[in-house]
């Protein structure tokens, strides 16, 4: 059986390499199927729902009506009897118990096998699961440009329900259920095209006659999952999403409730700050959907690009952070605005005092600009992951320890870091619980303006090139489009006063407001 399975197999992968392409098959579509084909869990699977066919379920018996009986006689004639025999002997006369009995002995004594004729037939198969008597007028009410909020698909030549938008029209009426087979709308058959009976019913309004088929499935509960989106959506614009008015456009940021993820490619979903339900592009279908885009900018750079779809989430009260990130490219005043808001708040925010192997100069004391230790204690320090980030300069090391930043936290403080983007990855865990902030370089024609003015007033004796400006610009860009994903706010710096300001209204809302922060933080 499985060798023949194999070859079956074999012949459809064989096939899909030979397709040839006037049959409208798209590419990502084709190396999507081969791959799952060609997965050794596919074929796992197969092997063992081939072996499961071959088990045929039996009764072990089917008189235990009888076998009661006699377990019964042989307590009453026990010359002592115990708590646990009495306790057996009035379990076995129990009324519920004797009809779960006889009810097994009645379902043992038949055989409920469909035959093999029915199985190869869909009339027969589609008769058996849903008698003609079952067939249901139902009345629904529509308002006129209302859309109904369901979705059909055609199974074995029937249409029907595919999905039932939570909240819509229809799902608040409750007359119509996922699975239901819909043959007539106002007494003309629906046909086989999805389409056609979608436009069908957005040109009804008023009260709408539908002959259906029941599926009579159960209502599933409402999933308490909410999600950040790592991108911006359009339904508009998506050529796979199966009703394009159906679709919930949103932007990177929003945080989404998903009320049903049944369907593997087209999970439901509202936005908690109001709005109706929509279809929303699954884990699964964006992941497949962004895999085979092709990246068109170089962050060779950087870490290696990580795919992020959604990120579960959680409502939490108003809480201190335990450290304040700021990412950015070099020279784009994050130093500036981590200075300011100490100097404004020390009982509030510290900093980490960096450590380093070079020899403290003439006028510089331990623990103060830095903490000076060897090269070797260093090393060994790095070699056991003591260390965020760190780096050598002109032959010597230097680098942020991570208990420095648990020293400033443990006193009460937000301990605030600028550091590299690549330290992201240990920072956004439940250890640091880090708010995000990127810095953000203005255009070149600002930023070149902003260093001319520092220049002017005298606060800088560093000339920066236009190719040095050039190169912040060019860095910030980079950093955005890798590690955007771990930012919970952008500030433009196209004046510090007003960068400051927008910081620090960010940070006091900690304080004051609830915070949506990742899943993994809380439970």
């Amino acid at each position: 059986m499985w060798i023949f399975f194999s070859s079956a197999m074999q012949q459809v992968l064989d096939n899909l390499k030979d397709l040839p392409s006037g049959t409208g098959a798209k590419d990502i579509d084709l190396i999507f199927l081969r791959g799952i084909m060609e997965s050794p869990i596919v074929r796992s699977l197969a092997k063992a729902h081939e072996r499961l066919e071959e088990v045929k379920l039996q009764a072990v018996r089917d008189d235990n009506v009888q076998l009661v009986t006699e377990i019964l006689d042989s307590l009453n004639n026990l010359p002592e009897k115990d708590a646990a025999t009495a306790e057996l002997a009035k379990i076995l006369q129990e009324p519920h118990f004797k009809s779960l009995i006889e009810a097994h002995d009645k379902v043992a004594a038949k055989c409920y096998e469909m035959p093999h004729a029915a199985v190869n037939s869909d009339a027969l198969l589609t008769s058996s699961l849903m008698p003609a008597d079952a067939v249901r007028m139902i009345g629904i009410q529509k308002k006129a440009g209302e859309p109904l909020g369901v979705t059909f698909r055609v199974e074995r030549g029937e249409m029907v329900i595919a999905r039932i938008l939570h909240g819509s029209s229809i799902d608040r009426q409750g007359m119509l259920h996922t699975g239901d087979i819909i043959r007539e709308v106002n007494g003309r058959e629906v046909g086989s095209n999805p389409h056609e009976l979608q436009e069908l019913l957005r040109d009804c309004s008023g009260s709408i006659t539908l002959k259906v088929l029941p599926s009579y499935k159960d209502t599933p509960a409402l999933p308490q999952v909410y999600l950040k989106p790592h991108f911006n959506y359009n339904p508009t614009t998506d050529n796979l999403i199966p009703c394009k008015e159906a679709g919930l456009a949103f932007i990177k940021g929003d945080i989404l409730h998903v009320v049903n993820k049944e369907d593997p490619n087209w999970w439901q979903a509202r936005k908690v700050v109001g709005g109706a339900t929509g279809l929303i592009p699954s884990q699964f279908l964006e992941e497949k959907r962004k895999a085979f885009v092709r990246r068109d900018w170089d962050i060779s750079e950087f870490d290696r690009f990580e795919l992020q779809i959604y990120e579960e989430v959680a409502k939490m009260p108003p809480f201190q952070r335990k450290t304040l990130v700021l990412i950015g490219a070099q020279g784009v005043g994050r130093r500036s605005l981590k200075n300011r808001l100490i100097v404004l708040n020390p009982l509030r925010y510290g900093t980490t005092v960096p450590f380093t192997s070079r020899r403290p100069r003439e006028e510089e004391k331990d623990g103060q600009n830095y903490c000076f230790v060897t090269r070797e204690e260093m090393e060994k320090d790095i070699k056991e992951s003591r260390y965020l980030e760190h780096g050598e300069y002109d032959g010597n090391l230097y680098g942020t320890k991570i208990d420095s930043i648990h020293e400033v936290v443990d006193m009460g403080r937000t301990c605030i870091l600028d550091v590299n983007p690549q330290a992201l990855k240990v920072l956004k865990t439940a250890e640091f619980i880090p708010f995000v902030v990127f810095i953000a370089a203005p255009e070149l024609d600002t930023l070149r303006a902003m260093h001319k003015a520092v220049v002017d007033a005298g606060l800088t004796t560093k000339l920066l090139t236009e190719n040095d400006l050039k190169k912040t610009v060019d860095e910030s860009a980079r950093i955005r489009r890798a590690y955007s994903h771990y930012f919970d706010l952008t500030i433009v710096n196209d004046n510090l006063d007003k960068a400051f300001d927008k910081l620090q209204e960010a940070v006091e809302r900690l304080f004051i407001e609830p915070q949506w922060v990742p899943v993994s933080w809380v439970y």
